[in-house]
């Protein structure tokens, strides 16, 4: 039968196809989902970020503990700090040992040992929240690759869960100072 010229090939033309992307696209979606991350660590876009949280605790509160709470500012930070640490340490130290559950990541004492303890305790929560955010934004840290000395996590599975963690403990501190009357409004 002779080719009418009406038959519409089932073949696509060469080019770009749906669905295919090219190269400089994924560098910049990868660039973009490691900024992303790297923001959501320390952003107050949905909610209040550490700095806004910590700044101007009073001293004489950081160990009170109103009714019904079931922790003080000094625990909850020491958790954080403790946690965020555990986290950061697990992504990048294959010798790292975790803290036993759940002892390990609280303070031993509900009270600062000392006035410098609060103040290490931001410092150091900082310091490992900037690594984490290195560690992010390195583009030859393949974010969902298997962590090798893991049991299936990834990169980006522990940055999202540091990220929700500290979501959720800043929510408790803010709810902490509102008790304690401190928050500024």
């Amino acid at each position: 039968m002779a080719h009418s010229g009406k038959h519409k090939s089932k073949m696509k033309p060469a080019g770009r196809r749906k669905g295919v992307r090219g190269a400089a696209t994924v560098r910049a979606d990868d660039k973009l989902l490691r900024a992303h991350l790297a923001k959501l660590l320390d952003a107050d876009t949905a909610h209040v970020n550490f700095e806004k949280t910590i700044a101007g605790w009073p001293a004489a509160h950081r160990a009170m503990k109103p009714e019904g709470a079931p922790y003080n500012a000094w625990q909850l930070l020491e958790h954080l700090r403790i946690a965020e640490w555990d986290i950061l340490e697990f992504c990048r130290n294959p010798k790292h040992v975790s803290p036993g559950w759940p002892s390990g990541y609280w303070p031993s004492s509900a009270v600062p040992p000392n006035a410098e303890a609060w103040d290490a305790s931001v410092k150091a929560f900082r310091a490992d929240c900037e690594a984490m955010q290195k560690l992010v934004e390195n583009p030859k840290t393949n974010l969902f690759a298997r962590i090798p000395h893991g049991t299936g996590q990834t990169i980006l599975r522990e940055v999202l869960l540091a990220a929700d963690r500290n979501a959720y403990h800043l929510g408790q501190l803010v709810l902490l100072r509102k008790m304690l009357g401190n928050w500024p409004e």
